[in-house]
């Protein structure tokens, strides 16, 4: 059970993390603002309880310390400095460890807690005119304490624990006990709805307290005794006086009714709420449960598994619609229509509950921007533009490392130094811009920088030296571009510990290739460089439109379809240029049975299906249009996985199988093997 207990505190104490690295990167860009370093403190207060709670006694150490530094900052008594940012930061880097070693067996891990402890404590002790000592704090505090006798407030509090507060480990009595050390307390237990002993639970809590405390501090003293607890809890503080009422006496009856979900405490919000008045009724259990439940954690497994089962769904419903199709019954007719709607339905809703928001991976490319450009002693920012685009999960998991790998190029040999860039023209701040929209059923995100740009001549003379060219061959711009995805090649002039070793870009493109995505670069000298990925929405199912060639099926991507033609066969063989009129306008085409190497058909009659081809139309002749389908992508093996025309297979209603065309890198490789450009028409 404690198990249990600790995987739960791990998961929360990652997303805790993010939150507090999230809010540092603000920080740092405004140490003024008195909310951020409020947030600072209460994310740490949070971690500091918890990880002493659940037996990670080193990190509650930790945070111990920090807490005490950033409250500090929060009264007035010491300054953001960057020194204190960098030693946060370092401690979060730390907390990642402790999570996976929290006893520090590893002696580089024990090494490390010694380092990030000592550098702590002499940030606790620096003493100057803007700061105090921890020896003069506590003297000061002492004073402040004996000054501020006179100065008491008197608070009702009722704390109203969920049922299921001990089987998440929180011991209520601990909060209390730690609210009387705040002043002077006087604790009521309120036992009415203990139930009868046949249907009591051990493992639920039945009781509910009344709290009336006397005390020198604010209303954030004590929400924070709750607010690790927040969402296991209702609370309700009421300032009764701004002076002390004698707690052993009898108190006016302030005794209200059971809070309600609506008086819970937030972080960082003041709530002081008034009696309630009597005949008002309370509000139900099940409007509080609806108020508070509002989203859950699942585990990636059980969405992995779901998708799965969709999948299965989907190709058992298209045996289902063929087998009613070949029977004629009416009623299995409608029951087929029926469930191929509710696994239409089943199938989108599954695809936005899998869907992850891009900003969910942001955090680690601000941290490599702001810690690789101090490293590196430039001044960079990153800002981002459609960091709520969304994308598949598996597909936003594998996108972190090829953005990295752009990242560190642009930090390191896009952004100048500032004296360069000073010189150049350019502001001394180096700016790189991460932007991600939608673009039909596709994602593009594009990494720009404002840096040096890349010297296509240079790229040359490198592949000419590398012998990937020779001297009198004549390539194009995006001829001599493509040359920096060869695996092996960098302009970069010297190796360093961040990039310049020709691992990247081929590294690259073999990630974005693999997620069924494309590169493309653009760069001007002086100007800057622009990556652009091109990534589907999904890897798992999509609407295709289903084909046929000789005995072969094929499925074309929907989304990528404008119109279906019939055409006789003699238009169609031996056209110059391969084009063709249709509905007035003139289009290329691709005769897929010659650029597959099948044997010429007998028909006299052919189908042109007309797709979107980067702001082109492109005629695709093929032998029959089957209709749509939705198609569910099974890949096809380590044996096919280097050609270029088929992206996947899908099986069909009656077990047959059924390739998935790529189409932008077909028709890239069509036409590479043409003499003649047939989309340069006018």
């Amino acid at each position: 059970m404690m198990d249990q207990f600790q995987a739960k505190f791990i998961e929360e104490a990652n997303d805790l993390i993010a939150t507090l690295e999230k809010t540092l990167l603000s920080l740092e860009q405004n140490t003024g603002d008195k909310s951020l370093v409020e947030k600072v403190f209460r994310v740490m207060h949070t971690l500091k309880g918890n990880s002493s709670m659940f037996g990670f006694e080193k990190m509650g150490a930790v945070t111990h310390h920090l807490e005490t530094i950033y409250d500090f900052i929060r009264e007035g008594k010491r300054p953001v400095t960057k020194e204190l940012l960098s030693i946060t930061f370092t401690s979060l880097d730390h907390f990642k460890v402790l999570l996976t070693d929290p006893h520090l067996t590893n002696a580089t891990a024990a090494l490390a807690h010694e380092q990030v402890m000592e550098q702590i404590h002499r940030l606790i002790n620096q003493a100057d005119t803007a700061q105090l000592s921890q020896n003069e704090l506590t003297e000061q505090k002492t004073e402040n304490d004996n000054s501020a006798k006179a100065v008491q407030n008197t608070y009702h509090i009722i704390f109203q624990p969920h049922a299921d507060i001990l089987i998440n480990g929180t011991n209520p009595l601990y909060l209390l006990d730690e609210l009387s050390n705040l002043g002077e307390a006087k604790v009521t237990a309120h036992l009415k709805d203990i139930p009868t002993l046949d249907s009591f639970a051990i493992a639920k809590c039945y009781i509910y307290w009344e709290i009336y405390l006397t005390t020198q501090l604010d209303i954030n003293a004590i929400k924070d005794v709750f607010i690790f607890v927040e969402d296991e809890c209702e609370i309700k503080i009421e300032e009764l006086a701004t002076n002390s009422l004698s707690i052993n006496n009898t108190l006016p009856n302030y005794t209200t009714a059971k809070p309600s979900a609506n008086n819970k405490i937030n972080a960082g919000e003041q709530v002081v709420t008034s009696s309630k008045k009597k005949g008002e009724d309370e509000p139900t259990s099940a409007v509080a449960k609806e108020q508070l439940v509002s989203s859950i954690r699942v585990a990636s497994e059980k969405l992995d598994d779901l998708m799965n089962l969709v999948s299965e769904l989907v190709t058992t419903q298209a045996r289902l619609s063929l087998f009613s199709e070949q029977n004629s019954i009416p009623e299995l007719v409608s029951i087929a229509e029926n469930i191929e709607k509710i696994s239409r339905q089943l199938r989108d809703n599954t695809f936005s509950i899998c869907l992850v928001p891009l900003e969910t991976i942001l955090l680690r490319f601000q941290r490599l921007v702001r810690d690789l450009s101090a490293e590196l002693h430039k001044d960079i920012i990153l800002v981002t533009e459609g960091a709520e685009t969304e994308l598949d999960k598996s597909i936003i998991e594998s996108l972190a490392d090829p953005l990295l790998h752009i990242l560190r190029n642009s930090i390191d040999h896009g952004i100048e130094p500032a004296e360069v860039r000073i010189k150049n023209g350019k502001p001394a701040q180096g700016k790189i811009l991460l932007k991600a929209f939608y673009s039909g059923t596709n994602v593009h995100i594009q990494i720009s920088d404002d840096g040096g740009g890349i010297n296509l001549q240079k790229i040359r003379s490198k592949a000419i030296a590398k012998g990937l060219i020779t001297a009198d061959a004549h390539l194009s711009e995006a001829e001599t571009i493509d040359l920096l995805f060869l695996p092996g090649f960098s302009t970069a002039d010297q190796i360093t510990d961040v990039s310049g070793r020709g691992v990247g870009m081929d590294v690259v493109k073999r990630k974005i290739t693999e997620l069924r995505g494309e590169v493309f670069l653009q760069s001007k000298v002086n100007i800057g460089t622009t990556i652009t990925i091109k990534l589907p929405l999904t890897l798992s199912i999509i609407d295709g439109l289903l084909v046929k060639i000789e005995n072969t099926h094929f499925v074309v991507p929907l989304a990528l379809v404008d119109k279906c033609y019939e055409a006789e066969h003699t238009q169609l063989v031996d056209k110059f240029n391969n084009l063709i009129t249709l509905d007035g306008e003139k289009v290329p085409f691709f005769y897929l049975r010659k650029e597959f190497n099948m044997s010429l058909t007998n028909h006299t009659i052919e189908q042109i299906v007309v797709i979107k081809y980067e702001e082109k139309r492109v005629g695709l002749v093929i032998d029959a249009v089957i209709g749509e389908y939705q198609a569910v992508l099974k890949p096809l093996g380590k044996l096919y996985k280097n050609q270029d025309h088929i992206s996947g297979a899908t099986i069909l209603g009656d077990g047959t199988i059924a390739l998935v065309m790529d189409i932008n890198k077909m028709i890239n490789q069509f036409l590479k093997s043409e003499t003649v450009n047939i989309l340069s028409y006018e």
